[in-house]
């Protein structure tokens, strides 16, 4: 196999992940509060070869030729651009109107109850007991307050109403939904169903990935009720986006297809 061949492997294989990155995206164009995603790329470290001479008198250049190794995927990061409001008539629909900011929900892993987070704010109610509701995600999932705790209230006390600053009130029991800025993405896992974690063993500490937004720290909080974020994903972006994917990767095929043709043909010299 000859470089031309290795390089273009290697590239196909990492336009493979930027095809698989698109083509979620487009997926989820209709998914309530998705954040795109968008990858980079950077280029593999470049071989020297010495086939020339070392020692040319005025020679301006490096010596010798420096051959590429192709592409990697650099990083896939979250875009968290705000997308479109959406009013519903649903009085448990709930969307963030500013950037970074998202709900606390419980999931269980593995046994054990873990803090996820999310942008979509398609909230229900499921019964707990004769007297009691839980406030839960559209799959069912807990939604949890400012201090980490389930959401319960009776449903009979009046109806229910939110702050711009999370506040939940139904009728004289009032609940504080629990909140958290998130200021790098990229260090927290996707988990499906639209929901990002914190690692078990984080890059950085916790606090410079993300607050908790309790106290006073609530006061740039921004909810509506009865209304809903819509994706940030634009189809126009994206279906040219997977145009140049699919136009690389035929290129980068084409490229093997002739290094292939070349070494048949030097194969047969006689």
């Amino acid at each position: 196999m000859n470089q031309t061949m290795i390089t273009s492997a290697n590239t196909l294989s990492q336009l493979q992940k930027k095809l698989d990155i698109v083509s979620h995206n487009i997926s989820n164009v209709d998914t309530t509060g998705y954040k795109r995603r968008e990858a980079t790329f950077t280029e593999l470290i470049n071989q020297n070869v010495n086939n020339m001479r070392q020692n040319d008198i005025g020679r301006l250049t490096p010596a010798g030729i420096r051959v590429g190794a192709g592409a990697k995927l650099a990083q896939s990061q979250m875009v968290g651009a705000q997308g479109n409001l959406q009013t519903t008539e649903r009085l448990l629909d709930f969307a963030f109107s500013k950037e970074k900011q998202f709900f606390k929900v419980l999931v269980q892993e593995n046994g054990q109850g873990k803090v996820h987070y999310t942008r979509d704010g398609a909230f229900s109610l499921t019964p707990v007991n004769d007297d009691e509701v839980m406030l839960v995600t559209n799959e069912g999932r807990p939604v949890l307050d400012e201090n980490n705790e389930i959401i319960t209230f009776n449903p009979n006390n009046g109806p229910i109403t939110l702050e711009a600053n999370g506040r939940i009130r139904a009728g004289d029991q009032t609940f504080n939904l629990g909140v958290v800025t998130i200021n790098k993405p990229q260090f927290l896992e996707q988990k499906g169903s639209n929901l990002l974690t914190l690692p078990d063993n984080p890059a950085v500490p916790e606090d410079q990935i993300l607050q908790n937004l309790i106290n006073a720290d609530r006061g740039v909080i921004s909810l509506q009720q009865s209304t809903l974020e819509k994706s940030n994903v634009d189809m126009g972006k994206e279906m040219v986006d997977l145009t140049n994917v699919q136009r690389a990767y035929q290129f980068q095929s084409r490229s093997i297809s002739l290094a292939d043709q070349m070494l048949g043909l030097i194969n047969g010299v006689r």
